[in-house]
Order: C-alpha cells, then sequence, then structure tokens
C-alpha cells in the first residue's frame, strides 16, 4: 500500500509544519496551485462543444444521416414550391400585348414583396436579438472573465448567414418560377443580391444591438418597412409605374455590396464585448423559445415569443376603464387591449387588407384564381393576428375561470374582437372583388357574411388542445413528432376549408348567387357554433360511448 494513502487526515499537514500547530490538519488542493492568465473565449466555447460532443452519444453516422435528411428535406421543399410558382403562373391570364394602361406590373409588384421581406428579416432580428446567448451559455459563459468575442462569434454569424440563404432561395423562387426567368447568369445575380441583401439587414440589426439600439426599436422599423411595402405599391399604381423584369444589381453593385457586407461584419465582431449581458441573455431566451415553437410546430408559442420579445417592458401610460362593467365587457376590453398594444399584428391586419386590393391593381393577377388565394391567405393572416387575446386565455386560463360565465359563452365574448376586425378587413378585401366584378353591394353582402367564419376559425385555433406527447411518436425529419399532431394543427384551418366555400365558388365564378349567399350565411353559424364548443366531436363520442358501456346489460337493451 502507498504511504501516503495510509495516513489519516489527521496526519496530514501543510508542507510548512511551522505555520500551522500540530494536529491541525489542510485539505489538500487538487489540481495546478499557480494562477495564469485567462484562457481565450474560442477555447472556451471549443471545450464545451467537445464535451457536449462526447456525453451526446452521436456517431458520425448518425450526424450524416442528419444532414441528408435536411438536405433532402430542404431540396424537396424548393422543388414542391418551384412546382406551385409554375402552376400558377400557367394559370394566371396572359399580360397585355400592348401593355397595361392601369395599376401595376407583375415584376413590380415582386419588387415591393422583396421590400417588404426585408421588414420582416429587420423585424425578426430585433426580436431575436440579433446576437443572444442563452441557456447554459449566458448562465455559464457571461460569467467567465474571458473575452465575450470568442464565445459570440458563432452566435453573431449565426442568424445573418441564416437570413442570407433564405432571401437568396425566396428571390430565386420568385424569379424563376412566378416570373419565369431563364437567364442563367441573371438568375445567379438576383440570387447573390437577395442574399446580400438579406445579410446585410441582419448584420446592420445587430450593430445597432452593439450601439446600445433596444431590440424593440428594431422590430417597430421593420415592421414599418412592411407596413410601407404595400402602400408603396399603391403609390406606383397611382403614378404609373412600370418594370417589365425584377430588377437585379449589376456587378459592380454587387461587389460594393459584399464590400459593405463584410464592413458591417467586422465592426460587429470588434463590439461584440461592448454588447450588454441583459440584452444578450433576453436574446437568447426569446430565440431558444422560437427555436422550440418551430421544433414542436407550436404556432401559438412562436407568436407569443415573437410578441412578447419585442413588448415594452413598461408602460408609459395606464388606463383606469371606468367603463367596464361586468363579465363580458371585461373580456371585450381585455381582447382589443391586447390587440391595440401589439405593434406587429395590427401591421399584419393591414398588409393582409391590402392584398386583394394589390391583386386588383395587377392585371395579370386580377382573375378569380388571384383573388381566391388573396381572399384565403390575406384572410388567414388577419385572422391570425386577431386571435392574441384568446391564445393567452388558453395559456393561463385563470380569467375565463374566474368568470362568471360558461365556457361555451366566454368563447363567443371572444369571438366578437376578432369578428369586428375581420368585418372590417372583409369589407375592404372583399370591396377590391366587387370592383372587379362590378357588382360590390352583393360582393360586400358576402364578405360580411363570411365575418363570423373568421372568428370562429380564430377562437377554435387559440383554444386548440396540445399534442399528446405521452402517446406513439412519429420520425420526421424535424426530429420526433405525436401521432396526432397534424389533426391538432388542423383546428382553426378545417372550419375555414368549410366556411368559406360559398365565397370559393363565388369567386371561382365571378359572381354572388343567391343561393351562395344563404349557404354561406348558415355555414357561418354552423361554423360559430362548432367553435363555441369546449369538447371535440369525437371526444363527446368518446363519452357517449363510455356511458353506454357504464350502464348495465338491461339498460343497454
Amino acid at each position: 500500500m502507498d504511504p501516503e494513502e495510509s495516513r489519516s487526515p489527521d496526519d496530514v499537514v501543510s508542507d510548512d509544519d511551522s505555520a500551522a500547530p500540530a494536529g491541525a490538519w489542510e485539505a489538500p488542493l487538487v489540481g495546478p496551485t499557480d494562477v495564469g492568465p485567462p484562457p481565450p473565449g474560442r477555447s472556451i466555447r471549443r471545450y464545451t462543444a467537445a464535451a457536449a460532443n462526447q456525453r451526446g452519444g452521436a456517431s458520425v453516422g448518425q450526424l450524416l444521416n442528419d444532414v441528408y435528411y435536411v438536405v433532402i428535406s430542404l431540396a424537396i421543399g424548393i422543388g414542391m414550391a418551384l412546382g406551385v410558382a409554375g402552376t400558377l403562373r400557367e394559370a394566371l391570364p396572359e399580360p397585355p400585348a400592348g401593355g397595361v394602361d392601369a395599376g401595376i406590373s407583375l415584376p413590380a409588384l415582386v419588387a415591393v414583396m422583396v421590400v417588404g421581406l426585408a421588414g420582416v428579416l429587420l423585424s425578426l432580428a430585433g426580436r431575436l436579438g440579433p446576437v443572444g446567448a442563452g441557456g447554459a451559455e449566458a448562465a455559464w459563459w457571461l460569467s467567465l472573465p474571458v473575452d465575450r468575442r470568442g464565445l459570440l462569434r458563432p452566435a453573431s454569424r449565426r442568424l445573418p448567414l441564416l437570413a442570407a440563404a433564405a432571401g437568396a432561395v425566396v428571390v430565386a423562387l420568385f424569379d424563376t418560377g412566378l416570373l419565369a426567368a431563364s437567364d442563367p447568369a441573371r438568375v445567379i445575380r438576383a440570387t447573390v443580391g437577395a442574399a446580400l441583401g438579406a445579410a446585410l439587414v441582419v448584420l446592420a440589426a445587430g450593430v445597432g444591438q452593439s450601439f446600445l439600439i433596444t431590440r424593440r426599436t428594431t422590430a417597430l422599423v421593420g415592421d414599418l418597412v412592411l407596413a410601407a411595402a404595400p402602400l408603396l405599391a399603391l403609390a406606383g399604381a397611382v403614378a404609373g409605374w412600370r418594370l417589365d423584369v425584377l430588377p437585379v444589381a449589376p456587378a459592380w453593385l454587387l461587389g460594393v455590396l459584399a464590400v459593405v457586407v463584410a464592413l458591417l461584419a467586422w465592426t460587429l465582431d470588434r463590439r461584440l464585448d461592448l454588447i450588454p449581458s441583459r440584452s444578450l441573455r433576453e436574446s437568447g431566451s426569446v430565440a431558444n423559445q422560437a427555436v422550440g415553437a418551430v421544433v414542436s410546430l407550436d404556432s401559438r408559442e412562436l407568436g407569443r415569443a415573437l410578441t412578447d420579445g419585442a413588448a415594452r417592458a413598461r408602460r408609459r401610460r395606464s388606463v383606469r376603464f371606468r367603463g367596464v362593467s361586468g363579465a363580458p365587457a371585461a373580456l371585450l376590453t381585455a381582447d382589443a387591449m391586447v390587440l391595440l398594444r401589439s405593434t406587429r399584428h395590427l401591421v399584419q391586419i393591414a398588409v393582409a387588407a391590402l392584398v386583394p386590393v394589390l391583386v386588383a391593381l395587377v392585371p395579370q393577377l386580377a382573375g378569380p384564381v388571384g383573388f381566391l388565394l388573396a381572399v384565403l391567405v390575406g384572410g388567414y393572416a388577419a385572422m391570425t393576428a386577431t386571435g392574441e387575446g384568446a391564445r393567452r386565455a388558453e395559456m393561463a386560463p385563470v380569467l375565463d375561470r374566474l368568470l362568471p360565465l360558461p365556457a361555451g359563452h366566454v368563447r363567443r365574448w371572444r369571438m366578437v374582437v376578432p369578428a369586428v376586425v375581420m368585418l372590417a378587413w372583409s369589407i375592404v378585401a372583399f370591396g377590391a372583388v366587387g370592383v372587379w366584378a362590378g357588382d360590390l353591394p352583393t360582393w360586400l353582402a358576402l364578405g360580411i357574411a363570411s365575418a363570423p367564419v373568421w372568428a370562429g376559425a380564430a377562437i377554435r385555433s387559440a383554444y386548440r388542445p396540445a399534442p399528446n406527447w405521452q402517446g406513439p411518436l412519429v420520425a420526421t425529419p424535424m426530429g420526433a413528432l405525436p401521432t396526432g399532431v397534424t389533426s391538432v394543427l388542423a383546428r382553426g384551418p378545417d372550419v375555414v376549408i368549410i366556411g368559406m366555400i360559398p365565397v370559393a365558388i363565388a369567386i371561382l365564378l365571378g359572381s354572388v348567387l343567391p343561393a351562395l349567399l344563404i349557404a354561406q350565411m348558415v355555414l357561418s353559424a354552423i361554423v360559430v357554433a362548432v367553435s363555441s364548443g369546449t369538447r371535440t366531436m369525437m371526444e363527446r363520442m368518446q363519452d357517449t360511448l363510455d356511458q353506454d358501456a357504464a350502464k348495465p346489460a338491461g339498460a343497454r337493451r
């Protein structure tokens, strides 16, 4: 046996016996006793990654399998998008041979859509950071006495690279699919320009974060750019703005843009140490919440992450609500204030209302197919923005349970705010369709009759149950998902598909028949009744079967 191991704690003394009395005991030091300079941030990051990989249990084969899954899924998604864009292009009427005398051209509309996408990128960059450290990284890394540049450098590059890839794919789909561009060199220049522009927008947001510009300000600027896009299209229609092809930057301008992007990336890298820890923690927390919502296919959680990520931490003024009396008034006031205090949702409703108007201004889109897509897509986008109060009530149902109202009545009262907003949206959207069809009053009546469908879909989608993660799972490119996740996500869109059948038939026919108007009223009433229920049809059928099984044999006869 080693003599050192046989010594008792009472026999262990320090190396300097004269500095401690006899019988004193000191714990032996573990590791080196000399103190040196702190390690660089990159070594800490690499050590953390190596430790995580060592304990992850994933092999190289599993990593290659995941990469293969992602690449194949992206290729399939891009191919399907190209097919849909090509089918839509073939379904659209040919542009007039001698040009158009009113409205704007389809390439001009695509250019305006690119401007709107830039606003969406800036808004998302402000809400997600763009530089952040969440979870264990924020708890451990930010407290270490090391340089933060080495720690945060991958986080500062992740979102600009992702934005560049998304921008390149979207613009390439627009140019090759919807506009049918055939020149490869032109398509490549458009793709490179879109990638550089998207990266520039996100890097500018990151530099602003290092100058202590709040995420709320950056998100608000992005929302204003998005709201300005349809207004720019309307101004172009009035001024007679014509474009034959989508504008593409020349080679020298792409070089200048690349230099600007490189300078912004260098500036952001040099200023990573100046970003406050609080901003990094908040951005990382919002980004982690958004990623978790996307992976679990929870659109409600994603909306809460994006909305709360740019919300004001403290209100400048308060409203006394002296006119609120009774439970219904409390519900209506709460839903209305939640909507009015969300700039993102207000911009979303306004832009969605102008989508059918823009379709009416483009002669190549002003047809049954274009209006049908505009009404359904624009209506669904506006509908999702109106149900924020109900979504918050589903997450924290304390107010609903404290009110002296049945659950069905609570849901019907929560339909009022979405119904009022969608009524205003229907007047604008169906007014554009009525002007195109030459029968404005009848189309407005159809839009008013279909507004309850959107309100019922908003509440039904907000109160949908969460997926059952305790049941069997299915392997997908996004990970393991419950088998019933599709039926959960369909709650809300299902009543839209059924309730808007008369509207779709009327748009395809180009006229509103009296029978279609009556059918729309009936379907709207059915959707409101279905969305007011607190249990699904399958659950009620299962309850009936359970009750029959619990009865005695003689009673079942």
